[in-house]
């Protein structure tokens, strides 16, 4: 008699044990699930048209971080028309992205600096499959927009680090601490470590996949064109250019033909001026 009271007891006890231990495994599945839903944080600092505007001198303008939902805000191009505005949506992973900053970043350099041109780039992640499972296309967008809110006058740098280092489509890609290397070398100083945490958390994933989206499904801003359909896509006074990507003199006649009008002897004339 006394064995069953024992045996009833420790039956008791054993599927009130099953029960703890099966309320702390949902407690803990509910835990990740809230964890992985985390409500959308506000985009990057500096980007509030989806794009880094830099004007004269190669600084970047300013602007307040989008909140969740919000809509982007155009830039608004120069009204009269002698600051040619360029704007090139890039993904880090296309091999003509990086074929295009390679032969015309010299003269955009110089056109930008010396105010007879603006420059608004646009980092996408239509890639993000074709990097052996590493999502690089994605990764390398969020790491450039994490540089944009926490140092954007660094930005510019950093993206022709990005393509200075381009890995080949198909290919894992450089890791994390990899594209951690290259944010030190575009000479980021005092921000390196909360951009290398942004870049560790993937702070701005979720921005990069809307801001991807909505580069997709259009309208482009200031532009007839409806919306891109591959990278790199680029802009000039809202025309599209669709000539040769490494003929930096056919991009040159293109933007001057685009401004609408020869630039003023204040202003300096592009030059072209072939990438090294």
């Amino acid at each position: 008699m006394e064995q069953k009271k024992k045996d009833r007891r420790n039956r008791v006890f054993l599927q009130g044990g099953i029960a703890v231990a099966s309320i702390a495994v949902v407690a803990i599945i509910a835990l990740i699930i809230m964890n992985s839903i985390r409500p959308a944080g506000p985009g990057p600092a500096n980007m509030a048209s989806d794009g880094v505007l830099i004007g004269e001198g190669m600084t970047v303008v300013k602007t307040a971080a989008l909140q969740p939902k919000a809509k982007p805000v155009a830039s608004k191009p120069d009204p009269t028309g002698t600051v040619a505005d360029i704007r090139v949506y890039v993904d880090y992973l296309c091999p003509f992205c990086g074929q295009f900053e390679k032969t015309n970043s010299a003269q955009i350099i110089n056109w930008v600096k010396s105010g007879a041109a603006t420059v608004e780039i646009h980092p996408i992640s239509i890639l993000t499959s074709k990097s052996a499972g590493t999502q690089y296309s994605l990764r390398a967008a969020n790491a450039a927009t994490c540089v944009a809110n926490y140092s954007p006058n660094d930005f510019y740098a950093f993206n022709t680090a990005l393509f200075g280092d381009q890995p080949k489509e198909g290919t894992a890609g450089l890791d994390d601490t990899e594209i951690k290397g290259l944010v030190k070398s575009s000479g980021v100083g005092a921000a390196r470590s909360k951009i290398n945490t942004c870049i560790d958390e993937a702070t701005f994933k979720s921005w990069v996949v809307a801001a991807t989206d909505r580069a997709l499904s259009g309208p482009l801003p200031n532009s007839a064109v409806k919306a891109i359909t591959g990278t790199p896509t680029v802009l000039v006074n809202g025309k599209q250019y669709v000539g040769a990507l490494d003929d930096p003199k056919e991009f040159a006649a293109f933007v001057l033909q685009s401004a609408g009008e020869t630039y003023s002897t204040s202003t300096p004339t592009p030059t072209p001026t072939p990438a090294g």
